[in-house]
């Protein structure tokens, strides 16, 4: 038998909501962060996340049966003109909400977690430009113990 996917390995929906909301509040008490993530966010803005990241690690497709794709999730972000050192501390707070959800303590999800969110950071941030254009209808990414799929 196979390794279970990443999404069943740290505990499925639950554990996404919790890391979800953990790094939520993580980014709330950061000085930069906490203006985008406490001005004109939806209100199920850390479901949908939640929902996103399990999405991404092998969960069901909560996130694009809500008619939401990738490219959404980068439209959001996309020509916002952030400091370059937000996705640097937007890394640090996902990294430190994962003992705040109470995530299985295990070097390789760690890793895996890091992994993914060190690319994800990066690209968010590629599409920071004023002019930035988001190609429609991306499919959300897959992540597994080995990078992305894909």
């Amino acid at each position: 038998m196979g390794r279970p996917s990443i999404y069943e390995y740290a505990g499925g929906e639950a554990a996404f909501q919790a890391l979800a909301a953990a790094t939520h509040e993580r980014c709330l008490q950061d000085e930069v962060l906490e203006h985008p993530f406490s001005h004109g966010t939806r209100p199920d803005h850390v479901e949908r996340l939640g929902r996103y990241w399990a999405e991404v690690f092998g969960g069901p497709a909560g996130y694009t049966t809500a008619a939401d794709d990738h490219s959404t999730m980068l439209q959001l972000h996309a020509g916002q003109g952030m400091d370059d050192d937000l996705g640097e501390r937007f890394l640090r707070a996902f990294v430190a909400a994962y003992d705040d959800a109470g995530l299985p303590d295990d070097p390789d999800l760690r890793a895996a977690l890091r992994a993914y969110m060190s690319w994800a950071v990066a690209e968010v941030m590629s599409y920071n430009t004023a002019d930035a254009t988001v190609s429609p209808d991306l499919p959300v990414p897959r992540w597994s113990w080995t990078g992305r799929q894909g």
